[in-house]
This record gives structure tokens, C-alpha cells and sequence, in this order.
């Protein structure tokens, strides 16, 4: 059985051309030559551009690492710390703020410690979806990076 995707409208999972082993993350770009994610249609954070100037776009999920923190508490009691919280600047140019995959709490110490500079890929890792009605333990499949070599 496969499972879903937590957050289709963010991410598939078939990559692109440069990275067809990888999700894609679900972005856009404006006729200015501007990179965004996630896509939205409201208009573009540079030059202000609506309607058939932007264009969705499979983003590579390719990039480098900017920062990273690791969460020690969430105000969320469904949210389990300690996670590593990571920006990521993807080779197609937009800034993600994501989880690092193996941060989470009940995965070794729970912090994959990613540092800046780090290649970094996305990668869909099985999660529970507490977002599913009815039932905490439902499965699902969410975006995460991991160190590349």
C-alpha cells in the first residue's frame, strides 16, 4: 500500500529531470525571472506580477543548507521535541524552512545535526499524521532533507 502524501499541495513525489529519484517541491516562477515556493497565485514578491505571469514549476529540492536549530520544547504538545528546524536554499533559488530528517524525537538523540554549507536533498519520510480525522496513528509520507555526500 502506498501511502499519502501529508501535504500534496507542497510536494510530489516525482522528481524532476535533474533529480528524478527525489520529490519535487511544488513552486512557481514569475516572467521576471523570480523563484518562489511554495506556489501560490496571488501575485509575485518582486516585481508584484499576477495572472499568466506566473507559472507553476517542480522545483529540484536540491540545496544547501543556511541555518539550523534544534526545538527543544513546542508550544504543540502534538509536535514531539527535540526536532531540527533547517532553512535550505534551494539550487532553483527559493529559501525552505523544513525538519531535517531523523530530528525528530524517538529518532537517536534527536537532533541530525546539519550545519551551514551542508548539500542537503529532499526525501519523503514515513510520519503520523495526526491530521487525519479520527485516528493520531494514520501514516503518512512528509517532506524531510538529508545531508548528500
Amino acid at each position: 500500500m502506498t501511502l499519502p502524501l501529508l501535504k500534496p499541495a507542497l510536494y510530489r513525489a516525482q522528481g524532476t529531470p535533474a533529480l528524478p529519484e527525489h520529490p519535487a517541491l511544488l513552486g512557481g516562477t514569475c516572467r521576471c525571472g523570480h523563484v518562489f515556493y511554495p506556489w501560490q497565485s496571488y501575485g509575485c514578491e518582486r516585481c508584484g506580477a499576477t495572472g499568466d505571469a506566473l507559472t507553476p514549476v517542480a522545483l529540484s529540492g536540491r540545496g544547501r543548507v543556511e541555518s539550523s536549530a534544534v526545538v527543544h520544547l513546542h508550544a504543540s504538545p502534538a509536535r514531539q521535541a527535540p526536532f531540527t528546524v533547517t532553512a535550505v536554499r534551494l539550487e532553483d533559488g527559493p529559501l525552505v524552512r523544513t525538519l531535517a530528517l531523523g530530528s525528530e524525537a524517538g529518532q537517536g538523540t534527536g537532533g541530525t545535526r546539519l550545519v551551514p554549507g551542508d548539500a542537503v536533498v529532499a526525501v519523503l519520510a514515513e510520519v503520523l499524521d495526526g491530521q487525519q480525522e479520527g485516528s493520531t496513528q494514520a501514516r503518512a509520507l512528509d517532506l524531510r532533507f538529508v545531508r548528500v555526500a
